[in-house]
C-alpha cells in the first residue's frame, strides 16, 4: 500500500480476514441491540433453517466501516455506507473482506467493498469516506 500519496481510482485496499466467532456473532448483536434469537440460540436458528447462529447486518456494517477506515487513518470519517447482504456469515466462517477505490473527488473517496465467506459474497456495497486536507493518506498496513 502506498503511504506517500493520495488514493487513485483503481487501487486495492489490503484483504483483511475476520474469523466469525459465536462471541463475534452474539456481542455484535448484543451492542447493537438486535435479540433476535438467530444471533445468539443456534437451536432456534437451526429449527428455523439456518445451519447456526449467523452475523446481523448491524456488525457487518460495523466491520466494513472499520475495514475502510483502518486503510484511510484516524482522521477518516465516513460519510456514507450503502452495504447489501448476501450469503450469510454463520459462526465458525472466515469474512475477507476486499476493496478497490472507485472514485476520488478531492479529500473524498469512495470505495467497493466485498466481504466473502466459504459460501459466497455475504457483503457487497461502497463506503464514502473523507480525509481532511494535509492528512497523510494510508493507514494501518
Amino acid at each position: 500500500m502506498r503511504r506517500d500519496t493520495r488514493w487513485r481510482t483503481g487501487d486495492e485496499l489490503p484483504p483483511l480476514e475476520i474469523p466469525v466467532t459465536r462471541t463475534l456473532i452474539v456481542a455484535g448483536a448484543i451492542a447493537s441491540r438486535d435479540y433476535q434469537d438467530v444471533h445468539h440460540d443456534a437451536e432456534l436458528a437451526r429449527r428455523k433453517g439456518s445451519p447456526d447462529i449467523f452475523m446481523n447486518i448491524l456488525t457487518t456494517n460495523g466491520l466494513v466501516g472499520r475495514y475502510v477506515t483502518d486503510h484511510f487513518g484516524p482522521t477518516a470519517v465516513l460519510r456514507r455506507v450503502a452495504i447489501r447482504l448476501g450469503a450469510p456469515n454463520h459462526a465458525g466462517d472466515t469474512m475477507v473482506l476486499t476493496g478497490t477505490v472507485e472514485r476520488v473527488d478531492g479529500d473524498t473517496t469512495t470505495v467497493r467493498v466485498v466481504g466473502a465467506n466459504g459460501i459466497g459474497d455475504h457483503v457487497t456495497g461502497t463506503v464514502t469516506v473523507t480525509v481532511p486536507p494535509g492528512t497523510p493518506s494510508g493507514g494501518a498496513g
